[in-house]
């Protein structure tokens, strides 16, 4: 699938899933929300690949009323075995991420930035756990348009 239809449709499902949700726009494989309440602006993907799965997302988020600007989610498109890490892989540069089964983010407000930088400047990410049973599996995620979505999103939460 295209990167536009791509979008399109990612853009499709997400502003359908909630009516406060307002779109600000999708930057190739990448969109960039609003929700009214609760307060909060975030930039979104699925992945490229993620072992023949449909599932999981990662997003960038911006929460106010939170005092949160720039932080990582990770919903894996498979759960996890609680006693494997997750692993996040940008380019050189390798994070560990704190999980619980299903889902994954950074440790810290440090974390969350050096990720962020990380994706700016990268080409693609990739997520990786082990599922219950033993068996690995990763979560690829092309960063083209990431940093456009993530600026678009933290703007679209300017007071």
């Amino acid at each position: 699938m295209s990167d536009a239809r791509y979008a399109v449709l990612l853009l499709a499902l997400l502003a359908a899933a909630a009516p406060a949700r307002q779109a600000i726009g999708v930057y190739r494989s990448w969109g960039a929300f609003r929700d009214a309440v609760p307060a909060r602006c975030y930039a979104i993907a699925r992945p490229a690949t993620a072992g023949g799965r449909a599932g999981g997302w990662a997003s960038v988020a911006t929460w106010p009323d939170r005092g949160l600007r720039a932080s990582l989610h990770i919903r894996l498109s498979r759960e996890r075995d609680r006693s494997a890490p997750v692993t996040l892989t940008i380019g050189e540069r390798r994070f560990d991420l704190t999980a619980n089964t299903l889902d994954a983010w950074a440790a810290d407000a440090p974390s969350d930035r050096a990720v962020v930088a990380a994706i700016r400047s990268g080409r693609s990410m990739s997520v990786e756990a082990v599922a219950p049973g033993g068996r690995p599996f990763a979560d690829v995620y092309l960063l083209a348009g990431a940093a456009t979505a993530i600026d678009a999103a933290a703007l679209g939460c300017v007071r």
